[in-house]
C-alpha cells in the first residue's frame, strides 16, 4: 500500500521551502486561435534547476539519522542526482550518484559544485538499478529517483501550487520518466481538482507509459534510442509505478524530437527561459492539435527543468530558426 496523499503532500510542503522554492506559473496565452490558454509552471527556477529538489529534500529529511550515517547515494540522468546531492549537503552527510553516460555535462558539473561523488555507469545499468533499487557499486542508503513515497509526496507540492494560483485549471501536462512528478501532481489533482484532466509527455524516442496504457500492463519499450531528451522517457513502466500511472493519468501524448526542440525556442521567446528536453516535451504537448482538440480551456505545462548544455539548446533552437 503506497502512503502517498494529500494529507502526505501537504506535510511535505509545511517543511521543504526553506530549500525548495516556490515557482511561478506564467501565462503565455493560447499558441493558436483555437488553443487553450497555456499557462508554463517554472521548475527551471529551483536551486538546482529541476524540480526534483522537491522530492530529494523531503526524502532526505524524512530519514533518520542512524539511516544516513554512511550517507545517502542516488541513480540518476542529473536532476534527481542534484537534488539527492543538495539534500545530503543541508543534512550534513555524504553523498555519491550513479549517473548515466548520457548525462550533459551541465548536468555533471552542477553534481560536482554539490560536492557529491560522480559514479559513472551506462544507461542499463542506471536502469537495472532504478529496477531492483540496489547496486553492488553503491553504499550508503539508497534514495530512489522516483519509485519512493516520500520523493513522489515532495515532487506533489506542485500540484498544490498550480492549484492554488490557478483553481480552475482544467489541465496538466508534465513530462514522464519513471513518473514520479506526475504521480504527485495526480494525488494533489484528484484530492482538490478532481475534474481537472492530468496528461503525460513522452519523446517518440522513448514512450513505455503510451505503450502500458494501450495495453493495460506495465510494458517495455524496447525500441528506446537515446536524444536530447535525457531527462524522460525511460525504457519501460515499472510494475510499482504502474499501478500509480494507471490510477493517475488520464493520457500519454506522445511528442517528435522536433516538436519538443521548437517547444524549447517558444518557451525561450515567450518566457526568456531556458528549458531542457524534458520540459520541453510537456509544452509541445499542450501546444499541440492533440491537446487542441480536447477542448481545454486552461492547461498548464510543468517546465520540469532546465539543465541543458547551452551549445546543445543553442543547436537545437538554431535548427528551428533555420526551419521556420
Amino acid at each position: 500500500m503506497r502512503a502517498i496523499s494529500i494529507d502526505t503532500i501537504r506535510d511535505a510542503s509545511r517543511n521543504i521551502y526553506d530549500v525548495v522554492v516556490r515557482t511561478p506559473l506564467v501565462p503565455i496565452g493560447p499558441v493558436t486561435p483555437a488553443g487553450p490558454a497555456i499557462y508554463l509552471k517554472l521548475e527551471t527556477l529551483q536551486p538546482i534547476g529541476s524540480f526534483k529538489i522537491r522530492g530529494a529534500y523531503n526524502a532526505v529529511r524524512r530519514l533518520q539519522a542512524a539511516e544516513i550515517a554512511r550517507g545517502v547515494w542516488t541513480v540518476s540522468a542529473g536532476n534527481a542526482a542534484q537534488g539527492v546531492a543538495l539534500a545530503a549537503r543541508k543534512a550534513g552527510v555524504p553523498c555519491s550518484v550513479m549517473v548515466m553516460d548520457t548525462a550533459p555535462e551541465a548536468k555533471l558539473r552542477a553534481i560536482d559544485r554539490l560536492g557529491a561523488t560522480i559514479v559513472k555507469a551506462t544507461y542499463d545499468e542506471c536502469w537495472r538499478t532504478v529496477e531492483t533499487h540496489a547496486s553492488d557499486r553503491m553504499t550508503g542508503h539508497f534514495v530512489h529517483p522516483f519509485d519512493d513515497d516520500d520523493f513522489i509526496s515532495g515532487n506533489g507540492t506542485a500540484g498544490l501550487e498550480i492549484i492554488e494560483d490557478l483553481p480552475d485549471v482544467d489541465a496538466v501536462i508534465a513530462p514522464v520518466g519513471g513518473g514520479g512528478l506526475l504521480a504527485g501532481i495526480g494525488v494533489a489533482f484528484r484530492a482538490l481538482r478532481p475534474e481537472a484532466r492530468v496528461y503525460a509527455a513522452e519523446p517518440e524516442t522513448a514512450a513505455p507509459l503510451k505503450r502500458s496504457m494501450e495495453r493495460g500492463e506495465a510494458s517495455r519499450f524496447d525500441e528506446w534510442t537515446s536524444s536530447f531528451v535525457d531527462g524522460a522517457g525511460g525504457k519501460s513502466v515499472l510494475e510499482t509505478m504502474w499501478p500509480l500511472m494507471r490510477e493517475y493519468v488520464n493520457e500519454s501524448i506522445v511528442v517528435s524530437l522536433d516538436d519538443a526542440a521548437r517547444a524549447m525556442r517558444l518557451v525561450a521567446e515567450r518566457v526568456r527561459v531556458i528549458s531542457e528536453g524534458a520540459a520541453a516535451c510537456a509544452v509541445a504537448a499542450a501546444v499541440s492539435p492533440a491537446m487542441a482538440s480536447r477542448g481545454h480551456k486552461k492547461v498548464v505545462a510543468v517546465v520540469s527543468g532546465g539543465n541543458v548544455d547551452l551549445a546543445k539548446f543553442a543547436r537545437l533552437v538554431g535548427a528551428c530558426d533555420q526551419h521556420s
